[in-house]
């Protein structure tokens, strides 16, 4: 039996991939877009999502949060004009390295400490950093449908439901 924080990060890898094919169908235009949101363009929300899920899963491998931010900072501007095309790639290569990540650990229940500059320590486990890594891609995606519907479009289902569905 899978565990079930696996099981959610199969979801979340699928639920990024329903979003990034309804951007593909979209006018070009609309994902550098610049719009009154809580992010301006729909291109920022998706780097947002790939530079967390890139520095959680550098944590989850030993990294210090400061030295997975510190990363992701440096290549956050060059992310936010790639095109949705090239972000698909990225996020494609992503989940891969992700999963290996997950099927190198021993304990997914292993407690891990995260040293977090704005809120100080926290200790957790790498299943509860998984859950982390999807509630909040989750919770970017419904900014990205609002933000699609503000431009005059509609966004896609991607609830988990639907996800157990197409299994």
């Amino acid at each position: 039996m899978i565990h079930p924080a696996l099981k959610m990060y199969n979801y979340h890898v699928w639920a990024n991939g329903v979003i990034i094919k309804r951007l593909k169908e979209l006018p070009q235009d609309i994902y550098h877009k610049e719009i009154q949101s809580g992010f301006s363009s729909v291109s920022k929300v998706m780097s947002h999502i790939y530079l967390t899920d890139f520095a959680w899963f550098d944590i989850i491998s030993g990294k210090s949060m400061n030295e997975a931010m510190g990363y992701t900072d440096q290549i956050r501007k060059e992310l936010e004009t790639k095109n949705i095309e090239e972000m698909e790639k990225k996020f494609l290569d992503l989940s891969d390295r992700n999963k290996a990540i997950l099927d190198s650990q021993k304990d997914i229940e292993k407690l891990i400490v995260v040293d977090n500059p704005y809120a100080g320590l926290l200790e957790t486990s790498i299943s509860e950093s998984v859950l982390h890594v999807v509630t909040h891609g989750s919770y970017h995606r419904g900014n990205i449908a609002t933000m699609l519907r503000q431009m005059g479009h509609t966004s896609v289902m991607q609830d988990f439901g639907l996800y157990l569905y197409s299994k």
